[in-house]
C-alpha cells in the first residue's frame, strides 16, 4: 500500500488531500514538521509526501517553497483542496460552548462565525491536534475547529458545517517523490530560477516563455537564504518540459539565469487521478 507523509495530526486537512489524490486506499504518515516530510521520503519510510504550497486567501506557503529548493524530490501531482470548518465537541460535552480551540489560522477564517456566537478562541498547535487533544481530555463547554475526517477519527460530534467566512477558500498541495512523474497530458511544468541582478536580466528570461506561447501561471519571488537581497523566482506554465516549445525556451533561459531547478512536471489538479504510481526516471536538476 503507497505511504503519503504529510505534517500534522491524523485528520489534518494534509490527510484530506493526500486521499483526495490516492484514494483511500493509501496509509498516512503523520510528521511533526515540513522537514520531517521530505526525510521521510527521501529515507524511504514513505513513497510521497502531501506538501501545502498556496492558500487562495493567505498566499504561498514559504517554508514548503524552500524546502523544494532545498531537496532533490520531484512534483509528481497537483491537489486543490477547498478548505470546509467544522465545530465539534466531546461526545457528552456540558453545553453552552463558550470556548473554541484551533489553530490561529482556523480561527482567524472563522472570526465572523466565532463573534457572531460570543465563542472565545483559543489558539492551539494544529487543527487536528486540537480534536486529537479535547478527545483525550474532554472539557465541558469547549469546542474545537478542525476537519470532518478529524471528528471521524476521533470520535467527536459535529454541531456546525461549514463555519468558515469564505467559502472560496483553497489550499494547493503539492504529491512529490522521487525521480520524475510518468507523463501525462495536460501537464504543468513547476521550476525555480534565479538571475543576474542586471537590467532587463528578469525580462528577457520570462520573454523566453512569452516568445513561445508558453502561458505563464505563477511567478513568485523569493529571498535566496543564503544571499541578502538577491532573488530566487518560482515559475509554473502550462505544458511539459519536454514539449518541443517547452524544452527550447528552459534551454534559452540557461543561458541567462545563474541557475535553473526544475521541481517537475505533473497532471493538474483539475485531471487528478486516484492512485498515481511512482516512476523510476531520475531528478532533472539544471545548474550553470
Amino acid at each position: 500500500m503507497t505511504i503519503v507523509a504529510f505534517q500534522g495530526e491524523l485528520g489534518a486537512y494534509s490527510e484530506e488531500a493526500l486521499r483526495l489524490h490516492f484514494g483511500d486506499e493509501v496509509t498516512p504518515l503523520p510528521c511533526r514538521a515540513f522537514e520531517h516530510i521530505f526525510e521521510a521520503v527521501e529515507g524511504g519510510q514513505a513513497d510521497y509526501a502531501a506538501v501545502p504550497v498556496e492558500n487562495s486567501t493567505a498566499g504561498s506557503i514559504n517554508k514548503a517553497y524552500d524546502l523544494l529548493l532545498d531537496h532533490d524530490l520531484k512534483v509528481h501531482g497537483e491537489v486543490t483542496l477547498q478548505v470546509q470548518h467544522y465545530l465539534m465537541t466531546a461526545p457528552g460535552t456540558q453545553l453552552p460552548i463558550t470556548h473554541v480551540r484551533s489553530h490561529h489560522q482556523a480561527l482567524a477564517q472563522c472570526e465572523e462565525y466565532l463573534n457572531r456566537n460570543g465563542y472565545v478562541a483559543v489558539p492551539w498547535y494544529d487543527t487536528a491536534g486540537s480534536a486529537k487533544d479535547l478527545a483525550a481530555n474532554p472539557a465541558d463547554g469547549v469546542a474545537v475547529i478542525a476537519s470532518r475526517l478529524a471528528a471521524r477519527h476521533y470520535g467527536l460530534e459535529v454541531l456546525a458545517e461549514r463555519i468558515e467566512d469564505l467559502k472560496q477558500n483553497y489550499t494547493r498541495f503539492f504529491i512529490v517523490g522521487k525521480g520524475d512523474a510518468p507523463r501525462a497530458e495536460p501537464a504543468k511544468t513547476s521550476l525555480v530560477f534565479a538571475v543576474p541582478n542586471t537590467a532587463g536580466s528578469l525580462y528577457g528570461a520570462l520573454r523566453e516563455f512569452a516568445d513561445r506561447q508558453i502561458n505563464l501561471t505563477k511567478l513568485e519571488s523569493r529571498p535566496r537564504r543564503n544571499r541578502p537581497w538577491q532573488y530566487v523566482f518560482y515559475l509554473d506554465f502550462d505544458g511539459h518540459w519536454e514539449d518541443a516549445a517547452a524544452r527550447d525556451a528552459l534551454i534559452a533561459l540557461l543561458s541567462r539565469a545563474a541557475f535553473v531547478k526544475l521541481l517537475g512536471s505533473y497532471p493538474p489538479a483539475a485531471q487528478n487521478g486516484q492512485g498515481a504510481g511512482p516512476s523510476s526516471a531520475q531528478s532533472t536538476l539544471l545548474q550553470i
